[in-house]
């Protein structure tokens, strides 16, 4: 296991650069359909995420995940910042700054945007051959914080020379579920800015068929306002116009998801207890 260790964060980020076209990045993001959101490439520094990238090895062989294995999704991930590896805990840090919180308040148009230091359902997420997750829009309040309403997702991927026949990309569907509006490609340093609220339905739902030492790597990061009264709602998986008989199973699960989230905010349990709980109805994708 890696030991605590706290990470001041690298100036990673070129504010100047994204600064100065943040007026038309505003009205990109503002336009664009299904929802608010933007794609940005050659995000952050390159070396450094380079670096972060070479640090989800050493994940790998400490065996630290958390395993989200249930109907509607297939994948690991990492959420206790404080004992990432040194360069991705510099990059979350990075996108947990207060400067870079600002960035994202100017661009999405949100006042008063908070980072959340646990990024609670986020952090480090990877998947491989058979991999997905399933059509959602993501929690809309803190689990731990009653009061967060959740605004915001960023989305950084650190694949190089991801193949589209591998599958991956990440879909964003309009309101009522009729079509996918946008597909990206998970490729390295890209990065998917996005509005989150109760119809933001987005994943990448195809299990991918990559090799089997070939990983999808993410760095999920979320940011809340405080709110008086908070629309509350747990995740909430959505059935695609031929997914057929699958509609009962991811119902299913999505009052397992709810029935979680509940304990997990009366509690404090964390997303351990979930990944165990969730593979009663674990099964295999075809």
């Amino acid at each position: 296991m890696f030991m605590d260790t706290y990470v001041q964060k690298e100036d990673i980020f070129d504010y100047e650069k994204w600064t100065a076209q943040l007026v038309d990045l505003r009205n990109q993001y503002h336009k664009n359909s299904p929802y608010p959101h933007i794609i940005l490439e050659n995000f952050l520094d390159e070396g450094a995420l380079n670096r972060a990238l070479a640090n989800f090895d050493a994940l790998n062989q400490n065996d630290v995940w958390i395993n989200y294995i249930h109907f509607n999704e297939n994948k690991k991930g990492f959420n206790k910042v404080h004992a990432l590896p040194v360069h991705l805990q510099s990059v979350v840090r990075q996108l947990n700054d207060s400067d870079f919180v600002r960035f994202l308040s100017d661009l999405s148009g949100i006042k008063n945007l908070m980072a959340d230091d646990s990024c609670e359902g986020g952090g480090i997420h990877q998947s491989t051959t058979g991999g997905f997750l399933n059509i959602h829009a993501d929690f809309t309040v803190h689990p731990h914080h009653r009061n967060w309403q959740r605004r915001v997702n960023v989305i950084l991927y650190l694949n190089k020379n991801w193949q589209d026949e591998w599958g991956g990309d990440l879909e964003l569907w309009n309101k009522e579920m009729t079509v996918c509006e946008v597909k990206v490609a998970p490729i390295f340093n890209r990065c998917v800015i996005f509005n989150t609220d109760a119809y933001s339905f987005h994943g990448h739902p195809e299990p991918m068929v990559c090799p089997s030492d070939r990983y999808r790597r993410s760095i999920a990061v979320y940011y809340y306002t405080e709110e008086k009264n908070p629309y509350k709602r747990a995740t909430s998986y959505q059935v695609r116009p031929n997914d057929g008989a699958k509609k009962v199973l991811i119902k299913i699960d999505n009052l397992m998801l709810a029935m979680y989230t509940s304990i997990k905010g009366l509690l404090g349990s964390n997303d351990k207890f979930v990944s165990r709980i969730l593979r009663v109805f674990q099964r295999p994708r075809r």
